[in-house]
């Protein structure tokens, strides 16, 4: 039994070795690779209806120039959900509840994002540090503030998004370590945990 309720987040190791490459190399071995044949099995083309679909309501919004993004985020989506999946087995672990991961996806979507924007427009992208009627005297200030809250952001949402899935999944231990104790005592009090 674990020590702890946050045993269960620490990586895994195998004598001395991280287990959190094995876990985020795995999800594509779940991919199967796409034949030159000219007909499919039911695998690939599922596969590929499912991809067109996500692509499909991803750029449904955006404008021509936004993509040349979608495989990149569409990869990202794909690997993202069966890495979640995978965690949900039993004897395994997420890795996206390492806050190591998260920040080390955050972080560069995060500041290609700003680089793409100062690049290809930057009085738009300068004009979000400064909102529209701001009184003389608070600009320079403002704009301090500003530019100290674009540079926290992948921070705070790679914290934000480590700590509900940590939430969740200790939720989850808990009411699970409630209904294993609860089931020699008081049965049907138990089975409505449980359920």
């Amino acid at each position: 039994m674990a020590l702890n309720f946050f045993d269960q987040f620490m990586s895994p190791t195998y004598l001395g070795v991280p287990l959190i490459m094995i876990a985020l190399i795995f999800p594509w071995i779940f991919f199967p690779s796409p034949s030159s044949r000219w007909l499919n099995n039911r695998v690939i083309t599922l596969q590929n209806w499912f991809i067109g679909q996500f692509t499909r309501q991803l750029l449904q919004p955006l404008n021509t120039d936004g993509h040349k993004w979608a495989l990149m985020l569409t990869s990202l989506m794909i690997f993202l959900l069966v890495l979640n999946m995978l965690g949900l087995l039993p004897y395994t672990f997420t890795p996206t509840t390492q806050l190591s991961l998260n920040m080390g996806l955050a972080i560069p979507f995060w500041l290609s994002t700003v680089i793409i924007g100062m690049r290809n427009q930057p009085t738009v992208s300068l004009g979000h540090l400064l909102p529209e009627g701001t009184p003389l005297p608070l600009i320079p200030v403002l704009i301090i503030i500003e530019t100290i809250s674009l540079f926290i952001r992948p921070l705070a949402l790679g914290v934000r998004l480590t700590a509900n899935l940590t939430a969740g999944h200790l939720l989850i231990q808990l009411i699970a370590t409630a209904a294993f104790v609860l089931m020699p005592m008081m049965t049907t009090v138990a089975l409505l945990t449980s359920i």
